[in-house]
């Protein structure tokens, strides 16, 4: 599930941890080779007293995360989480855009852990697929889809995960309407037979 926290607001980043005999990089240490790599392409983002994460373009979120997984001193070989933030209404100047896409990756054998982050535009919910890289990302894309509305260009099944195919909003976007009561007369309703559901069962409502 996302990591995302209640309506889309982001979690910290969790610090580090390694395995017995060592504590791997440090979030600083793995952003600085990165930009020794790719340059001005990585940017740094976080908040005081947090580890920095790397902040990229979404054209290089693919060249980017295939290095942290192949480097032989970063080996970021798990993908923790893939999902999005919704900005709505912060002004953050790292990230002008209202949406972002959170990458939360790992290594198993090196005992680090590092986030990257791309901005995407309201107007222009696309990002490129890291299915390629680790084919786990297909469950994460489809979530973040599902609540958000971001397209994963290149997901092989690109189907909405949590909410019916037919549903009209994306429930973890901050201006997404919480009615309380009553949402749920918004999804289609079927017997556990199949048929669909009457007037009748409609109408009825739980007695808590």
């Amino acid at each position: 599930m996302s990591r995302s926290g209640p309506h889309g607001t982001e979690k910290p980043a969790m610090a580090p941890s390694g395995p017995a005999g060592g504590s791997g990089l440090s979030a600083g240490q793995i952003l600085e080779r990165l930009q020794g790599r790719f340059g001005d392409k990585v940017r740094s983002g976080g908040l005081p007293g947090q580890p920095p994460f790397a902040i990229v373009d979404r054209e290089h979120v693919s060249p980017v995360l295939t290095f942290l997984r192949d480097d032989p001193e970063l080996r970021f070989d798990f993908l923790v989480d893939v999902t999005a933030v919704d900005h709505l209404l912060l002004e953050l100047p790292e990230i002008p855009e209202r949406f972002a896409v959170v990458y939360e990756v790992a290594s198993l054998p090196r005992g680090h852990r590092f986030r990257v982050k791309t901005a995407v535009p309201e107007d222009d919910l696309r990002v490129p697929s890291v299915c390629q890289i680790w084919k786990s990302a297909q469950w994460g894309e489809r979530e973040a889809h599902d609540m958000f509305g971001v397209v994963f260009e290149g997901n092989p099944d690109l189907r909405r995960l949590l909410m019916p195919e037919d549903y009209p909003g994306f429930p973890l976007r901050k201006d997404y309407p919480l009615r309380g009561r009553g949402e749920r007369d918004s999804f289609p309703q079927h017997r556990p037979a199949g048929a669909p559901a009457s007037a009748a069962d409609r109408d009825v409502r739980p007695a808590v």
